[in-house]
C-alpha cells in the first residue's frame, strides 16, 4: 500500500508527463524529464540521449513508444548493470529485465501493444507518419499532442513509478 507522499509523487508523475507532451512533445524525454522530476533525481545526460526518441524512434512510428521506452530507462537507471561490472556475474541485468517486463504489462493491458503506430491505431483508429507535414497535422487535430500521447506520457510515468516503488527502488526519504 502506497504511502500519501508515494501517492502525491504517483500523481506528480502522471501531471508531469502528460503536462510535458502537451506543452514540448518528444514523448520519450517527456517521461524521463516527469520521472526525473517527481523523483528530484535530475540527469540532463539521460534527458539528452532521449532525444531522437518519439513517435515510435525518429519519429516513424514503427518502434517501440517513447514512453515505454524512457520508463524502462528510468527503472534500468535504478536497477540495471553497471560499465564497470559489464560481465554481471551478479546477473543484476536479469533483475533489470524482469522489472522492465512489469511496465511492458501493463502496457499490453492498456493499449495492446508498445509499438508506437500499432498504438495509434487503438488510440486514434489509424497510425500516423509523423515527417510528413500533412499526417503531421491530422496527428495534431486528431488530438496527439492534447489527449492521446499525453494520456500515454502521463500514465507511462506514473507506472515507473509505482513499479520504481513496489521493487523498493526508490530510497524512503524520495
Amino acid at each position: 500500500m502506497a504511502t500519501a507522499k508515494q501517492e502525491a509523487t504517483l500523481k506528480k508523475a502522471y501531471e508531469l508527463g502528460s503536462d510535458y507532451e502537451k506543452r514540448y512533445g518528444g514523448c520519450g524525454q517527456c517521461v524521463v524529464a516527469a520521472l526525473q522530476d517527481a523523483f528530484d533525481m535530475r540527469n540532463d545526460a539521460v534527458f539528452k540521449a532521449m532525444s531522437g526518441y518519439a513517435g515510435g524512434g525518429a519519429t516513424v512510428g514503427d518502434g517501440s513508444c517513447g514512453a515505454y521506452v524512457a520508463g524502462i530507462m528510468f527503472l534500468s537507471g535504478l536497477r540495471g548493470r553497471e560499465r564497470d561490472n559489464f560481465a554481471d556475474p551478479e546477473k543484476i541485468r536479469f533483475v533489470s529485465f524482469a522489472t522492465a517486463r512489469k511496465l511492458h504489462r501493463k502496457f499490453m493491458d492498456q493499449f495492446g501493444s508498445i509499438i508506437c503506430r500499432e498504438m495509434q491505431m487503438k488510440l486514434f483508429g489509424r497510425p500516423y507518419y509523423l515527417p510528413d507535414p500533412d499526417e503531421m497535422k491530422k496527428f495534431l487535430d486528431a488530438g496527439g499532442h492534447t489527449t492521446h500521447c499525453p494520456d500515454v506520457c502521463g500514465k507511462a510515468a506514473q507506472w515507473a513509478a509505482e513499479i520504481a516503488y513496489e521493487e523498493g527502488l526508490i530510497p524512503t526519504k524520495k
